[in-house]
């Protein structure tokens, strides 16, 4: 069993292909299994779904998927996207339950932890991180 204060990251880059929220997600349920964490699975699942998913919708260049556990034993998700404008506001989920999107980050803010923003560099590309935290206690 691992540790509690055991720490680690993933990343994982993405082309610009909505077959990579597929990829993401059980890359992520296999990180998160394989290190004992399998209660997190499926909401983490979630979170890194609409994360990757708004960022290989929402601009023209690769993405990233990174995960890490800190020394606080909390599990970080963040999409990396090549666009440096902060992401939309989320919309309460009872604005949005009949629409077919605009409910992605109003999940994240409803299941995780915490959630924010912050802008990033790539390989020279500008762009930002959306992530949201999951405490694993």
């Amino acid at each position: 069993m691992p540790e509690c204060r055991e720490t680690w990251d993933y990343t994982l880059y993405v082309p610009n292909d909505l077959r990579a929220v597929t990829i993401s997600r059980r890359t992520l349920r296999l990180i998160l299994t394989m290190h004992g964490l399998i209660g997190l699975v499926d909401t983490a699942e979630l979170l890194a779904t609409e994360l990757v998913s708004n960022a290989v919708r929402h601009t023209k260049g690769p993405a990233a998927l990174r995960v890490r556990r800190t020394p606080e034993g909390v599990v970080w998700i963040g999409a990396w996207d090549t666009d440096p404008a902060p992401p939309e506001p989320p919309r309460p989920l009872e604005q949005v339950t009949d629409q077919e999107d605009g409910r992605g980050l109003g999940l994240v803010r409803a299941c995780a932890d915490y959630w924010g923003w912050q802008p990033s560099a790539r390989f020279g590309n500008r762009g930002k991180y959306v992530w949201c935290e999951l405490a694993t206690a």
